[in-house]
């Protein structure tokens, strides 16, 4: 019984199952008839454009550039108490932390306005 379980053996349970229920839903579907409608390009009840489509990215890479800058900044504060071997952050530390927000928020100002 523990040989049935294994991954490999598994898989190919699967796979030949897989295989069954394909061909028994082959056997129920009707026979394929090609229609013009059904070949034909659906653009919700209107003609659909045939040009091509070149839309920009601009506004993906500013809303990434977004994200990856404050989880980049959530990170660096998340970790920062660690850096001394201890849990919480050091005196010493918070100059450095505040330089940091503030580099990051004159730099998502910058992305922002852009």
């Amino acid at each position: 019984m523990s040989i049935i379980l294994t991954p490999p053996v598994a898989f190919l349970i699967y796979i030949a199952l897989v295989i069954v229920l394909y061909g028994f839903g082959r056997l129920m579907a009707p026979a394929a008839r090609r229609t013009t409608a059904k070949s034909s390009l659906y653009a919700g009840g209107e003609i659909a454009a045939t040009t091509k489509a070149a839309p920009g990215y601009r506004r993906f890479f500013i809303v990434a550039l977004f994200f990856a800058v404050l989880h980049l900044g959530a990170l660096v504060l998340a970790t920062a108490g660690l850096a001394g071997g201890s849990i919480g952050f050091a005196a010493t530390m918070w100059p450095a932390l505040l330089f940091y927000l503030g580099g990051l928020a004159v730099a998502l100002l910058i992305l922002l306005l852009s």
